[in-house]
């Protein structure tokens, strides 16, 4: 046998049993068409569109004419007529100058990072998607971290250096508290030190705002060129990619010089239809997005009641906040035997003795749901005040 420091995955092995320890294992649970008879609580699937026939039969037609993959990546042959309609249609809904499809919201974020505020200076919100902290690490610039929506710290970081480019870098509405990010405050001391503004939109795009155009739209800034917007479509609109968007200035930028937009296959014709079919929804029912924060409220609403530790949500994301990794895996696992399933989020994606059940609400969510979930969650309270 290999003594420990010959063995290449004992590292390995000690990693997963601390982890284990500490209740951070994490386990792949395969889901059945109907949700394995849960009512959903956990996905991203906000306006509950995503089995909606209309982006069914929009993805089966953008199937039918182009085939299942895009076949190259984007300066290749993975751009079709398809994925420009998608890009114009984007920027109309969120009035923006242009837009640029990604595969992923992920890799739009490492673009939009990596390729604007390379070797420059970039503050970024301490809880702030990981999609963002990863592109921090990956642009090779100096990078400050600051308190959670704290104006006057971006202010201090950004005259902290006398560098350009200069970054400023938040959620619109951040995935796990579900809170607003001070948009108008911070586009302020952006512009005052010539920084870009970069808004993920991620947990926005189709929630906030009368017809779903997002955060930096409601807060008055679409019509700023010094304002960058990315984009998810595998939430509100159902689908899968993601998107930047912004002055034609950064759009070329991020074609010439964005690897995770270079390197990488282009999204796939079916999700691009899907989400074009997705806008065409939204467009004709405008009311979703209102129905999707009223059903967030409700949520928030009865874990208050409940005594649970909640939040008071600006779009669909409705934490409650547990503590302790194992106990909101215990909560989460008597959720799912009580016919609810939620999201379950430890650390790293929570502070340490933040561990949470993330509720995700949903526009199409009726009242009989509504009546599992209080059930539900009154026995999650009764067993916190009984342990």
């Amino acid at each position: 046998m290999r003594p420990s420091n010959m063995d290449p995955l004992a590292r390995l092995r000690a990693a997963a049993s601390e982890r284990a320890a500490l209740g951070l294992t994490r386990v792949l649970r395969p889901r059945t068409p109907d949700h394995d008879g849960l009512v959903d609580l956990a996905s991203n699937d906000y306006l509950g569109l995503s089995r909606d026939p209309r982006l069914i039969a929009a993805s089966v037609r953008a199937t039918q004419v182009w085939g299942t993959g895009s076949t190259g990546s984007r300066l290749v042959t993975g751009s079709t007529t398809l994925h420009s309609e998608l890009e114009e249609r984007l920027a109309a809904f969120v009035r923006a100058d242009r837009a640029l499809v990604f595969s992923s919201g992920y890799l739009a974020n490492l673009a939009a990072v990596t390729a604007l505020g390379r070797g420059g200076l970039v503050v970024s919100d301490a809880v702030n998607h990981a999609s963002i902290v990863d592109a921090c690490r990956l642009s090779r610039a100096t990078v400050i971290v600051t308190p959670h929506r704290d104006v006057a710290a971006v202010d201090r970081a950004l005259a902290s250096a006398d560098v350009t480019p200069k970054l400023v870098v938040t959620d619109a509405v951040f995935s796990v508290d579900g809170d607003l990010a001070p948009l108008a405050e911070l586009h302020a001391v952006a512009s005052a030190h010539g920084a870009l503004l970069v808004v993920d939109e991620a947990h926005a795009l189709g929630v906030v705002g009368d017809r779903g155009q997002g955060a930096v739209y409601g807060a008055g800034l679409a019509g700023h060129s010094d304002v960058v917007r990315t984009v998810t479509l595998s939430k509100s609109l159902g689908s899968q990619g993601g998107a930047v968007l912004g002055a034609p200035e950064i759009v070329r930028a991020l074609v010439d010089t964005g690897r995770s937009f270079i390197f990488d296959t282009g999204l796939a014709p079916a999700c691009a239809g899907a989400a074009l079919a997705a806008l065409d929804v939204l467009d004709t029912e405008p009311d979703l997005p209102r129905r999707a924060r009223g059903t967030a409220k409700a949520l928030s609403a009865l874990a208050a009641d409940l005594n649970l530790e909640t939040t008071d949500p600006a779009a669909a994301v409705v934490p409650i906040v547990i503590g302790e990794p194992g106990a909101a895996v215990r909560a989460a696992d008597l959720c799912a035997a009580l016919g609810v399933r939620v999201g379950c989020f430890r650390p790293p994606s929570v502070p340490e003795g933040r561990s949470c059940l993330r509720l995700t609400a949903r526009a199409n969510l009726g009242s009989d749901e509504l009546t599992v979930i209080k059930e539900a969650l009154t026995v999650v309270a009764e067993t916190r005040v009984n342990a």
